[in-house]
């Protein structure tokens, strides 16, 4: 089994983050305005965060903004180096987001439902850095656009990492019970944990250190 890339997201403080970091986290989530789900901080806040981080880690700005010229105002006042746009945009906004700040990385988010996940994810792997595959459902009449602890159906995501040819990061309700299994059925780039490594909404130092054994971190 490979080991997997690390984001652990919904950091919601300087502390969690020094905790996801000393533990192997290659990557933090820090999540701005949603409809709904955890994790949500001040832009305030994110840009604190980033300041620390910028250096040590990929900081991703979870947005779900949907126009280019929102995103990159939001982007610019947090600093973060990668950007998670977690709804679906139209391709003309992520050409002017690479266009205008082209050193973001910027990863889409897709939430797996059915086999058209796949379609999705071939039509907009040429204007991303990376894909997310997550468990939140848009089409409620409050979107959920991460953050559920819900699996989905890793047989597709499983096709998506073999047909595209950016990196697949795997989210959506994954914990040190499952992550193992997740990693060999999937085999995603990377791996992104939010609710699973916690405990009372707060990052468990002990499920944390479960869930990086239990994807091949090894002391």
């Amino acid at each position: 089994m490979h080991k997997p890339k690390i984001k652990i997201c919904c950091i919601s403080s300087l502390s969690e983050a020094e905790i996801a970091v000393k533990y192997g986290a290659s990557a933090i989530g820090l999540v701005s305005e949603m409809p709904s789900g955890p994790g949500i901080i001040s832009e305030e806040l994110i840009r604190t965060i980033t300041k620390e981080y910028y250096s040590k880690v990929d900081t991703f700005l979870l947005t779900s903004r949907l126009k280019a010229s929102e995103i990159i105002e939001q982007q610019k006042f947090c600093g973060t180096n990668t950007i998670q746009i977690c709804d679906r945009i139209t391709h003309d906004n992520l050409i002017l987001l690479k266009e205008k700040i082209p050193k973001i990385k910027l990863v889409q988010a897709l939430h797996v439902h059915y086999e058209n996940t796949l379609r999705e994810a071939l039509d907009i792997e040429k204007y991303v850095d990376a894909i997310l595959l997550d468990s939140g459902n848009q089409k409620k009449e409050i979107k959920e656009l991460g953050g559920t602890g819900r699996t989905h159906n890793w047989k597709i995501s499983k096709k998506i990492v073999a047909s595209v040819s950016v990196p697949v990061f795997l989210a959506g309700g994954l914990n040190p019970a499952n992550v193992k299994n997740a990693v060999e059925i999937v085999n995603p780039y990377g791996l992104d944990v939010c609710s699973g490594v916690r405990t009372d909404g707060l990052l468990d130092e002990l499920k944390l250190k479960q869930f990086f054994e239990a994807a091949g971190y090894t002391k």
